[in-house]
């Protein structure tokens, strides 16, 4: 097999592509040959040691990946050689074959595309799990989603409209915003050039979002809780900004409003039947045609370090994946 190592997390220059021996699955994983990975913020981050996550050396990146089962260890009774899966497992997709945990896998069912699963659990599930179960979104309320043409924002708007509800997306560039329509966004606010507070209250009528959706945060944060609705909730999903905001408490007591962390992850790991139940919802969606994510582009695994370069320029619409022949 070959991969991606990282040998020393130094950021994205320090990866080589590496022949390694073909591994073994042990009882509980399978071998998966990847055919597509996609590239998600938190692998920029792992490669740079700046992530939660601190896999021993050395490693290979790359969280989430989908491919076609190809050896079975003991005791491994629901996938089968030859199923194709997906898998969010943190790290080992940026190679040609991986090994992971049976349990993890999420099984594929007809129809649906390595590419198109390769770019589906985090951004899907993460946004799901902010807009269905922390914020209790409801049909006929006003989300504002920040960042609305990065993966998770677009994943974001589509679970919106799925559920009902009147969306604003907020991009950087009018190209963006126009994209953000073409998902289906209601209203768009350009943040490259619009006073954000002002334009959400212009377009909300001075009542403000029910719910706010930012995985950028950074100088975005304060201006938008600022203009949140009485009893609104703020999504904390990430901060792609770089700058970890800190937000006046007095704002929440003033709006009544709740400020909510999302963690996928941590959701996955301590409540495994209801997030299982929220993937299998997904799944649903998108054989219904719901949902589909948006691809950027896809490029050769071997080019991960264009790919790399390409969502740094912040140019990225939608998610980038990687694909083996």
């Amino acid at each position: 097999m070959f991969a991606w190592l990282c040998e020393n997390p130094t950021g994205v220059d320090a990866l080589t592509w590496q022949e390694l021996p073909t591994p073994e699955p042990a009882a509980g994983q399978v071998r998966v040959a990847i055919r597509a990975a996609s590239l998600n913020f938190p692998d920029l981050l792992i490669v740079q040691n700046k992530y939660q996550l601190k896999p021993p050396l050395p490693f290979v990146p790359g969280a989430e990946y989908a491919g076609v089962v190809e050896a079975l260890g003991a005791g491994v009774t629901r996938l089968k050689v030859g199923q194709n899966v997906a898998c969010l497992a943190g790290t080992g997709g940026f190679g040609t074959h991986v090994i992971a945990e049976a349990a993890m896998c999420l099984p594929l069912p007809d129809g649906f595309p390595h590419v198109d699963a390769a770019a589906f659990i985090m951004i899907y599930a993460t946004s799901h799990h902010a807009l269905v179960d922390r914020a209790r979104l409801r049909a006929g309320e006003t989300v504002l989603i920040l960042g609305a043409a990065g993966g998770v924002g677009s994943s974001a708007i589509q679970i919106a409209k799925a559920v009902g509800a009147r969306v604003i997306a907020a991009a950087s560039t009018a190209e963006k915003c126009a994209f953000c329509k073409g998902l289906g966004a209601d209203e768009t606010i350009d943040y490259g050039s619009q006073d954000l507070r002002e334009a959400i209250k212009g377009l909300t009528g001075g009542k403000g979002p029910d719910v706010i959706y930012d995985p950028v945060g950074g100088a975005l944060a304060e201006p938008a809780f600022r203009a949140i609705a009485w009893r609104g909730r703020y999504l904390v999903v990430g901060f792609a900004a770089g700058q970890i905001p800190a937000l006046p408490f007095n704002l929440a007591l003033l709006k009544g409003a709740s400020i909510v962390g999302v963690s996928w992850g941590g959701f996955a790991r301590q409540e495994p039947e209801a997030s299982a139940e929220a993937l299998a919802e997904l799944v649903r969606w998108y054989g219904e045609g719901r949902i589909k994510p948006v691809i950027d582009r896809t490029l050769p695994m071997a080019e991960l370090k264009a790919a790399y370069a390409r969502m740094g320029s912040r140019e990225v619409k939608g998610k980038l994946v990687l694909v083996n022949p």
